[in-house]
């Protein structure tokens, strides 16, 4: 019975770990009264954005308005009698405890006038920062309780990624990292993110980590199909997806060739009723503290295609080698923990054989190596083994001991053991048995040469 061998080759492997994620927006809130009250006026559109501080809904404050009216004039009149006081004590017309409780009735008005104001501020719900929103809960005329929903607002310039490791990788993801990413909904196309945060703690259950990329909401990189070169059949690409389409694209275009027809009056979009901002806070109140840093929120980015909740491949890359020594899997012998491969070498480079057969060329020898990146099919050898070296895939059981005569059928055949392979296709080497091309097969001790060789060089014990 024969054994297939093959040549140690250099090849460009990765160190990588495939995943699912989901997409998240960067800011997402869902917007609450903090008090219950009939929603008086609407100040957005579903589906449009909005800038920080923009009010959104607007509850009726007809009663809080009143409030704050009768807390400004307590304060007015708590004012007036404090300074009057101030001036009786100044003749010495009055003691001194009148003007401080004058002064104390005077801080309780301003107090109130607060208290009023706060109130007052809470039937105004405005967008905490620049975003898209979603499709509103309620509609004007509506009563609303208290942590009702009422409208989402989703800052969708800029997405997180969160997906999730094993947890032996812990030590080679790292901040700053750029991975991978293939959405499901937009096939042909290929995103990149980078690693914002991992997270400290590793989930028992699973015994994985959690992993946050962050990346903008683009089109993403086109992945060119197979024969799809330039000015191929895959040449011609479409606009992206979520880009504006051109004047072709346009419903009611030509399609083919002529005058272009003049493009067609598009319905107005719908929009929400007239929206009855309601009046500024009265004099006095101090302003809300949202609408005082409203300058210096950012304004919300533009957006691309992707959504939150869309499902994503994520494949992070730990480390490339473009030259990497690597073998067939099924050359990898364990034995007690330990991996050994079986080399083919001349007789020559070995002490203490004893008698061989007549002619004998090569013999086996077992190897130590350390093993690298494991790829399906394939494993990087560190230590052990160099380039050109042959080792032996199928039939280790029959090659006992080092030393083993083994007979080379076909020997001048390019690529052959001991041979330099020949140039083949990039990344790959094409020597026969290197990983990914054909493994040579040997033939029973003494049998002669087939008459149609196989692809690659025959050996035999």
């Amino acid at each position: 019975m024969g054994v297939e061998v093959a040549q140690v080759g250099k090849i460009s492997i990765r160190d990588d770990a495939q995943t699912v994620g989901t997409l998240r927006s960067r800011q997402n809130v869902m917007l609450r009264p903090e008090v219950a009250g009939r929603v008086l006026a609407l100040g957005f559109t579903d589906g449009n954005r909005v800038r920080a501080g923009q009010l959104l809904v607007q509850l009726d404050d007809t009663l809080q308005r009143a409030e704050v009216q009768q807390s400004l004039a307590q304060v007015s009149i708590a004012s007036a009698n404090h300074k009057r006081n101030q001036d009786l004590v100044a003749q010495n017309f009055v003691a001194q405890r009148v003007l401080d409780e004058s002064g104390a009735s005077l801080q309780v008005a301003q107090a109130q006038l607060a208290l009023s104001c706060a109130r007052l501020d809470r039937m105004r719900i405005v967008a905490p920062f620049s975003g898209t929103v979603g499709i509103r809960n309620v509609n004007i005329g509506d009563y609303v309780k208290d942590g009702a929903d009422l409208i989402n607002l989703e800052d969708i310039g800029t997405l997180y990624v969160d997906f999730r490791l094993p947890e032996r990788n812990q030590g080679k993801v790292v901040a700053g990292q750029v991975v991978e990413l293939d959405i499901d909904a937009m096939p042909g196309r290929t995103f990149k993110a980078k690693v914002e945060a991992v997270d400290p703690l590793i989930d028992v259950n699973g015994r994985s980590i959690g992993v946050r990329a962050i990346m903008a909401n683009t089109s993403g990189e086109a992945s060119l199909p197979p024969g799809g070169g330039k000015g191929g059949a895959g040449a011609a690409k479409g606009p992206a997806p979520g880009a504006a389409s051109g004047s072709a694209g346009k419903a009611g275009a030509p399609v083919g060739g002529g005058a272009a027809r003049p493009p067609a009056a598009t319905a107005p979009s719908p929009v929400a009723a007239p929206v009855a901002v309601a009046a500024p806070l009265p004099s006095g109140c101090p302003p809300n503290v949202l609408a005082s840093r409203v300058s210096e929120l950012p304004a919300a980015g533009p957006s691309g295609p992707l959504r939150p909740g869309m499902f994503a491949r994520v494949t992070a890359v730990f480390a490339f080698k473009p030259e990497a020594l690597a073998v067939p899997e099924e050359a990898i012998v364990p034995q007690g923990g330990r991996q050994f491969v079986f080399k083919l070498v001349e007789p020559s480079t070995m002490e203490n054989l004893g008698a061989l057969p007549p002619g004998t060329k090569w013999v086996s020898k077992r190897v130590e190596v350390t093993l690298g990146i494991r790829k399906p099919g394939q494993a990087e050898v560190l230590t052990g083994l160099a380039e050109g070296d042959t080792v032996v895939l199928a039939g280790q059981q029959r090659l006992q001991k080092d030393g083993t005569p083994v007979r080379v059928v076909e020997l001048g055949r390019p690529g052959g053991p001991g041979g330099k392979p020949p140039a083949g296709a990039p990344g790959m080497p094409a020597a026969p048995g290197a990983p990914g091309a054909p493994s040579t097969l040997a033939a029973p001790a003494g049998a002669p040469a087939p008459a149609s060789p196989p692809a690659a060089p025959a050996v035999s014990r």
